[in-house]
């Protein structure tokens, strides 16, 4: 037996969790490839994740692969509804106040007001 549901159930053991066997599925059913694209990541990055071998901030990835696979909506006090990956790219924008666009500046401004804006978000 292989193939990626194979290897994440060896490497992770009874502590496989529900967006490690998402992510594993999302490839057996498409390609490793396909699904780093999707996450905009690296295939190297989703190999060491079902590998559990990831050494980087792995509630990140929990957060992409919620958003983009497993459909996970957050309410955005700014936006509504919004999947946690693209909550997780706003937060991101937040480091830095650009002033060029309105929304850019909305949303920073409500970012840095969200519980979910944390230190990790932060340079």
């Amino acid at each position: 037996m292989s193939g990626p549901v194979y290897i994440a159930q060896n490497a992770w053991g009874e502590d496989l969790p529900d967006w490690v066997l998402a992510l594993a599925k999302a490839c057996a059913e498409s390609s490793q490839n396909r699904v780093a694209e999707a996450l905009d990541r690296s295939p190297s990055l989703v190999s060491n994740v079902l590998r559990r071998k990831y050494p980087g901030n792995m509630a990140a990835i929990e957060e992409l692969v919620r958003g983009v696979f497993m459909a996970t909506v957050i309410d955005c006090p700014a936006l509504g509804p919004l999947s946690t990956d693209q909550c997780q790219v706003w937060r991101s924008r937040a480091r830095h106040l650009q002033g060029h666009n309105t929304r850019r500046v909305r949303m920073y401004r409500a970012c840095r007001r969200c519980p979910r804006f944390t230190g990790e978000d932060q340079e």
